[in-house]
């Protein structure tokens, strides 16, 4: 009988050889999972932009997506001084302006809406009127991230889109 000790045993190197490239494979397999699952990710984030876009007879609020997926526009606030707004045409100065819907939205990349445009002679009030007005909308991709976007175009990321009923913009 021999008397070698258990590690060196060549049944026993082959086992652990076995048990290294099987943790390792595992290992590589985890990590490809991972880096495929971030380029999954990747491919298709959104990245809204709020703008404005101001002429002497014309005045209108505009959402860009320029990422490389489908934005899911969950809610919108819009705020003119500390008032919560429901409707463009809760601002006087609003109340004769074309507009569009932007809660609950699709916005597709490389795609823009424009929720409010005036085109007359009362634009300059309405560019008057426009540093008191805060827009912030949360939206999501289609892997449920989601990101707060407001003015500054900084989005913040955010665990979901909730909204207080009292806040919602409705239009």
């Amino acid at each position: 009988m021999s008397n070698l000790k258990w590690y060196k045993n060549p049944e026993m190197i082959v086992a652990l050889s076995a048990l290294f490239i099987g943790l390792v494979t595992a290992f590589t397999s985890i990590y490809s999972a991972y880096v495929d699952r971030t380029y999954s990710r990747a491919s298709v984030w959104p990245r809204l932009e709020v703008f404005r876009s101001v002429s002497v007879d014309s005045f209108s609020y505009g959402v860009t997506n320029n990422g490389t997926g489908p934005a899911l526009i969950k809610y919108a606030k819009v705020k003119n001084g500390s008032k919560y707004l429901k409707r463009w045409s809760d601002v006087k100065q609003f109340s004769e302006i074309r507009q569009s819907h932007i809660n609950n939205r699709t916005l597709s990349p490389q795609n823009s809406i424009t929720p409010l445009s005036y085109k007359g002679d009362n634009a300059k009030a309405l560019r008057n009127i426009d540093d008191s007005i805060t827009i912030e909308l949360c939206y999501c991709s289609v892997y449920e991230d989601c990101w707060v976007i407001d003015r500054s175009n900084t989005p913040t990321p955010v665990e979901s889109c909730l909204i207080d009923k009292t806040q919602a913009f409705l239009q």
